[in-house]
């Protein structure tokens, strides 16, 4: 858009006030549409890259699960977790997001966008499948490690299909999904004590999925031959190379980056305080990436000191898996809780990841790599920090669903407006229908009602 001194000479010499006043606004809607092409761009690259690093933590798995096996079975390891992207990527593709986020759908499962049909829509776009689809195989690749040097090969595959394409979909669709039955933002929530759960990048939805799936499929496998010996005393098998569990870790810990703050789907909005300009979105995704850091580095620390007093040694695994431990209790509620509340949910997530190992041991349960302990015990553990510790303020910045509002938040990513054209609060050339009567325009050209503020 050019305006020049040109421009504002000839509408001091026009006589009719209402073409004067035509032409600003259209010169003014022309900028409009050029910055919400520029937020449009950036939150499409902001969620890209989140995508980028969150597919990035399946080499970090790879080499976790490779370090913690024994020599002879890492290629066995390697090539589940390779499946887990390629299957996962077809079954998500054809099934999986359909059931997780297609629209309109019911409480339990969604109905549309099957191998992506109709898509992209006004809600929904190609990053948004691709950063979900980056979510489910990190699922499955939880449980590769519980059922590692014990699984065949096609029932893998299977499973690993059948995780992505239909088990994980459907219980984030539960959470994630503006009508799943515990969705915080479900307006006519009568579940839950009509709240929904907050789980706002999947302490339960990833992580208690992967850690129950392993679970179940460690149990029905049984222990290695060798964990335990005759009288049922527990016997170490060690993995050949604490150098690949480090280096996995440390993957997982860059990829948490996107896991936990990528979960915003976008930075550019602002929270509409005038008095601090500088607050928005992006400081939300800020605070979230520190209180993921210290809840993963409290719960390693702790770990290493606890496992010292137990054990007498100190052991570089069982820190990693303290690490990890901690990063999956603070998933949940990482945007919505301070700081501090982070350090508290990492020291305890540590002490639930040694009591699990301890009762794993005492039912002779079997799992190389720790993961249903520490996904699904420390995954329990966040959902119920975060009721416990959530910051009322950030509850309602990160989900705005007050009685009467006329903007609420989807999974982080979208605001859709409930109120018409008529509504006061919110001006006619900034919204657009779609074809199902809702009036739908990304989380960056909302101008907030005042109540939200």
């Amino acid at each position: 858009m050019a305006c020049t001194a040109s421009d504002l000479a000839l509408l001091s010499a026009t006589v009719n006030s209402t073409e004067a006043a035509t032409y600003l606004c259209s010169q003014f809607s022309s900028m409009a549409n050029q910055l919400s092409d520029t937020a449009y761009a950036v939150n499409t690259t902001y969620l890209l890259f989140s995508a980028y690093l969150v597919f990035a933590m399946q080499l970090g798995f790879a080499m976790l699960c490779a370090g913690s096996v024994r020599a002879k079975n890492t290629m066995n390891i390697m090539l589940t977790n390779v499946l887990d992207a390629a299957a996962g990527g077809l079954s998500y593709y054809l099934f999986g997001y359909a059931f997780a986020f297609g629209s309109p759908s019911n409480g339990f499962i969604g109905r549309h966008f099957f191998g992506l049909r109709e898509f992209p829509t006004s809600k929904a776009d190609y990053s948004h499948f691709l950063y979900q689809w980056a979510f489910a195989i990190a699922a499955a690749g939880i449980t590769s490690g519980s059922i590692a040097e014990r699984t065949q090969f096609v029932a893998y595959l299977i499973y690993s299909s059948f995780l992505t394409g239909f088990v994980y979909p459907v219980v984030s669709h539960w959470f994630w999904s503006a009508d799943g039955w515990a969705s915080p933002v479900k307006s006519d929530n009568n579940l839950l004590f009509g709240s929904g759960a907050i789980d706002f990048a999947g302490s339960g939805v990833v992580h208690m999925v992967g850690g129950i799936a392993g679970l179940w499929g460690a149990f029905i496998e049984g222990p290695r031959i060798g964990r335990f010996d005759r009288s049922g005393r527990s016997v170490v098998l060690r993995g050949h190379s604490a150098s690949l569990v480090v280096l996995g870790s440390f993957l997982l810990w860059f990829g948490w980056y996107g896991f936990n703050p990528g979960s915003f789907l976008t930075i550019l909005q602002s929270y509409g305080d005038s008095r601090r300009y500088y607050y928005g979105q992006w400081s939300a995704v800020g605070r979230t990436a520190v209180t993921t850091t210290l809840a993963g580095s409290t719960a390693a620390l702790t770990t290493l000191f606890g496992k010292r007093l137990l054990v007498g040694h100190w052991n570089v695994v069982d820190v990693c898996n303290g690490l990890l431990g901690g990063f999956a209790a603070i998933t949940a509620g990482c945007s919505v809780v301070e700081p501090w509340a982070a350090i508290i949910c990492g020291f305890i997530a540590s002490w639930v990841l040694i009591g699990c190992n301890k009762l794993a041991e005492k039912l002779k349960y079997d799992d190389p790599l720790e993961a249903a302990q520490l996904h699904g015990g420390c995954g329990t553990w966040g959902l119920l920090f975060t009721g416990l510790f959530a910051k009322e303020a950030y509850v309602n910045e990160v989900y705005p669903n007050k009685a009467g509002a006329a903007v609420r938040a989807v999974h982080g990513r979208w605001l859709e407006v409930t109120g018409g054209p008529d509504d006061p609060d919110f001006s006619d050339n900034r919204v657009g229908h779609d074809d199902n009567g809702p009036v739908i325009l990304r989380a960056t050209q909302v101008k907030v009602a005042e109540d939200l503020k």
